[in-house]
């Protein structure tokens, strides 16, 4: 119930990534997985795409997908993906029962899931419409460690053998759910550094540990997130290491002598500790992203404009921490005391069946999780995890000592010879006395101690009233208040999206900033040039820097880019002064986010704002293509302590604004605008969260007198790329030939910028290595993509993976990838690159600079144009009729034999 408090505003999915979640499942279910896992999804990263099995979170889509057919009972999937975080929120709080009944015992596991139920860090992660990774993610992590600890735990070798398989198959798809679940790789490594000291089994640890670790890396790497890297990587060197570790330990200590084991033990300790920081320091390891760099060192975070604008991303402040965690703290901290000192009396057992091992789990994993969140405020879910564990064993600790029944002493019996051992009458009545005695005061101790601990639980839930665990739980559906810091449910969005849909042409692209990517497709079924996958940095900065700058400009890179309308959204409160309407800015919109749009771009924001970092200057508003698409403009300033106005900016006070079309639908300027969403055309007093669309206008004449910059004139719904003017070719280079259906097409290769690729080229196709290729990647406004051998007679499953044998160096260069460039394909390293190339057939400015450009298509780009739209599968780009693509004859003509020979054919008939 507290989960689904969201569901008053509106019945919405909850934030972004869940949209494109709900697609990607929708498009799973539609299609089948073997679609799924070659989906190079078009909509996104335009003119890139995106391939969605390698950067999503597959196991979320897949558990969505197998769910919905057993148990969506003809409802939607999009209500079914709204209540799927509840629902696995509520498990999850079971699963943390069985969890910690395995280190504390049943009355540890049971207040652990009352913790968990109404946690706020973990709810608010996991409300109602919150189709993230987190809720998902969370519920598989915890049981693979309550498998691993399960196993661990019991006395029958076949239940722990099938346990620790489970525990390492549930952790690996949980890595694969959600990466923070990486970051239980800590704790588990340094349990496993610390189980030979407290374990005696070693015989089973010899063979536990390693299959544990074996599962959860081979499970690891057969996803393609977090894959090969995960495994290769200081991720997977964290469980490695640790397991090298513990075999050598155990057998140091096996055959050491009597007195020197601990000596060797440490020793080994030692040694492990500085070859471990000898190879991560080493670079020979797949270090971690950013992200999670910045989880382990938060001074990192200003490092990355981006990371650092992401409100997640943000270190915890106290405040936030107090809210979250106040009476957990304290039962935390109770609960490392109780253990320390039930240890320092007893080294054999502890309270409630606690063994050493798992209470070395509980204090690690709680160390570690607070650290976590502590840097990490998206992390505060193993924060609030790790708390409940020690605050749930702390408190049934004491409620064990407190509530315990207590066994009367019966009275010393009474001989019934002379009168040694007998007793006076007054001495039993006094016995009795002092018996109800300490029997009242243990029970007032008793109720004492419950109404203590029930208020110290009720009070987070209950006070302060708008601010308690339970209301400062419930937001709007994202979708409904625009991402805003007001509580406020609009239709500005939804509506906004839905006209979208229904009044611009299909194939359009619209450009916004990339927090709204995933809506634009999703809700508005159009395709974006960024979206909140943030796989390329340099495209988000690229965005920031077009909404900075100069209204011709920005015009020019977006035309360029291929872009059709462009989407602003701005928030602040309407009022009415002298009727007039007026308004200040402010309050989560892109008007907020422009401070971000400047560090991301590597901008200086004095020249766009005062000194308060906030407001606008002169500048901003006459300079920028931002400021002319927020329809307003300054009418005043005023200090809000003493009222007092200003015609111009002065320190401390905020700005008035009159609502200002600058870019009317019947103008010629760079933009128009084509539509607005209810709040800014109502008149009333209030919260404005206001979304503007404006048609990128394909016949405005650049005011400036660069004449380099085309201006071409095109329908307004083309949404094909600008061709730049191709960079000049060196006039004696040879080129290459290539023979199709629909006649030739004649490159020519740029030797003079890559000597090595254009000799690599020449020699495969000297040898026939390309005859009877084919073009087996087409992607419209994109690239056709070929020089796959396994394209000749290999299953359409292998097209794509082929290479010749061995891979050549990269040849980076100034030129641009533009219309007709010839560039070599290669995998995630740069080094990679072998025989596939690509023929560009849109603009790609992203691949600048990290692809090798060899040639340029000079003749038959119009059989370049035909190939490029030839019908093909959408889920895997491969063209239906292979035949169409097919390259006959790839060979390498002299410049001189070239222009002496007969005209190249270009002609459909070929």
């Amino acid at each position: 119930m507290v989960r689904s408090q969201a569901a008053d505003y509106g019945f919405q999915l909850n934030e972004f990534d869940p949209f494109f979640n709900f697609r990607a499942t929708q498009y799973l279910l539609d299609h089948g997985v073997n679609a799924y896992v070659h989906w190079h999804d078009t909509m996104s990263w335009y003119p890139n795409g995106r391939d969605v099995y390698s950067t999503s979170q597959v196991p979320l889509h897949f558990t969505a997908a197998f769910l919905y057919k057993i148990f969506g009972a003809g409802s939607s999937l999009y209500d079914f993906t709204i209540i799927f975080p509840v629902v696995f929120g509520s498990l999850t709080a079971i699963i943390v029962f069985a969890l910690v009944r395995v280190m504390g015992g049943t009355t540890a596991g049971l207040f652990a899931s009352l913790f968990f139920a109404i946690s706020p860090p973990i709810i608010v992660r996991g409300t109602i419409g919150w189709f993230k990774s987190e809720p998902l993610g969370l519920f598989y992590g915890l049981l693979g460690l309550y498998l691993f600890l399960s196993g661990l735990k019991s006395q029958n070798r076949k239940i722990a053998f099938g346990k620790l398989i489970g525990g390492g198959l549930f952790l690996a798809i949980g890595f694969a759910s959600w990466g923070g679940v990486e970051f239980f790789l800590m704790p588990l490594a340094l349990f496993i550094i610390a189980l030979p000291f407290f374990r005696k089994d070693h015989k089973f640890l010899l063979w536990a540990i390693p299959l544990f670790v074996a599962v959860t890396l081979a499970v690891s790497g057969g996803f393609a997130r977090p894959g090969i890297s995960f495994v290769l990587g200081v991720r997977g060197f964290a469980l490695i290491g640790p397991t090298i570790f513990l075999v050598a330990m155990i057998f140091i200590q096996k055959f050491s002598r009597e007195g020197t084991a601990l000596r060797n033990s440490l020793a080994i300790l030692g040694g492990s500790i500085i070859a471990g920081v000898a190879i991560i320091s080493s670079n020979i390891l797949h270090a971690p992203s950013f992200r999670y760099l910045n989880a382990i060192n938060p001074f990192l975070t200003s490092q990355d404009a981006l990371v650092d604008s992401v409100a997640e991303h943000a270190t915890p402040n106290l405040t936030q921490n107090f809210t979250y965690f106040s009476t957990l703290m304290l039962f935390a901290g109770l609960g490392i005391w109780l253990i320390f000192r039930k240890r320092s009396e007893n080294q054999n057992s502890l309270p409630i069946g606690i063994k050493n091992e798992m209470t070395i789990f509980a204090l690690i994993i709680g160390i570690v999780g607070a650290y976590a969140g502590g840097t990490f405020a998206r992390l505060d879910l193993l924060t609030a995890t790790s708390v409940i564990i020690l605050a749930s064993i702390g408190l049934a600790v004491i409620t064990s000592e407190i509530l315990k029944k207590r066994t009367q002493v019966k009275s010393p019996e009474i001989s019934k010879k002379g009168t040694q051992g007998k007793t006076s009458d007054n001495s039993k009545k006094g016995t009795a006395q002092s018996k109800k005695s300490t029997y009242a005061l243990g029970m007032f101790a008793s109720i004492s101690y419950v109404v203590i601990i029930v208020a110290l639980l009720l009070v987070p839930t209950i006070y302060p009233v708008n601010g308690n665990w339970i209301s400062v739980t419930k937001s709007p559906p994202t979708i409904l208040n625009g991402g805003s810091n007001y509580a406020i449910s609009t239709n500005d969005w939804p509506v906004t999206l839905d006209w979208i849909k229904n009044n611009t042409p299909p194939n359009s692209v619209i450009a916004s900033w990339w927090d709204y990517g995933y809506w634009i497709q999703t809700l508005g079924g159009r395709t974006t040039l960024a979206d909140n996958a943030t796989l390329d940095t340099n495209i988000i900065a690229k965005i920031a820097k077009i909404f900075l700058s100069s209204p011709d400009e920005a015009w020019r890179m977006l035309h360029d880019w291929g872009a059709n309308y462009v989407l602003v959204y701005v928030v602040g409160q309407e009022f009415s002064s002298n009727g007039q309407q007026l308004y200040v800015l402010g309050g989560g919109g892109d008007e907020s986010k422009k401070q971000w749009f400047m560090r991301i771009a590597g901008e200086d924001s004095s020249k766009f704002l005062q000194d308060d970092q906030f407001t606008p200057t002169d500048y901003f508003w006459q300079n920028t293509l931002l400021g002319k698409m927020f329809p307003f403009t300054p009418v005043t300033y005023f200090d809000p302590n003493t009222h007092v106005q200003s015609a111009t900016y002065q320190s401390g006070y905020i700005g008035v604004y009159s609502k200002t079309i600058k870019y009317p639908v019947d103008g010629n300027g760079p933009l128009k605008l084509v539509y607005s969403s209810p709040s800014l055309n109502s008149n009333s007093s209030g919260i404005i969260s206001g979304v503007l669309l404006y048609q990128i206008n394909p016949n405005y004449v650049l005011q400036t007198s660069n004449t380099n910059i085309p201006t071409p004139q095109v329908n307004s719904t083309t949404i094909n790329p600008t061709t730049v003017n191709p960079t000049s070719v060196n006039p004696t280079s040879d080129v290459g030939v290539i023979s199709t259906k629909y006649g030739n097409i004649v490159i020519k290769f740029r030797d003079d910028v890559a000597p090595k690729t254009v000799a690599n080229f020449e020699k495969l196709a000297k040898s026939g290595f390309y005859d009877g290729t084919i073009f087996h990647r087409i992607i419209p406004g994109f690239v056709i993509q070929g020089g796959d051998p396994n394209t000749k007679s290999g299953s359409r499953d292998t097209w794509g993976t082929g290479d010749a044998g061995y891979t050549i160096p990269p040849e980076f260069s100034t030129l641009k990838h533009v219309k007709y460039m010839v560039s070599m394909a290669r995998g995630p390293s740069i080094n990679s690159a072998s025989s596939q190339f690509f023929i560009m057939i849109g603009d790609a400015p992203n691949l600048d600079g990290k692809y090798t450009i060899f040639g340029q298509v000079i003749s038959g780009q119009d059989v370049v144009d035909k190939i490029g739209a030839i019908k093909t599968d959408p889920a895997t780009d491969q063209p239906i009729d292979p035949e169409e693509a097919r390259m006959s004859k790839v060979i390498i003509q002299s410049q001189a034999t070239q222009s002496t020979t007969s005209p190249t054919n270009t002609s459909s008939t070929g």
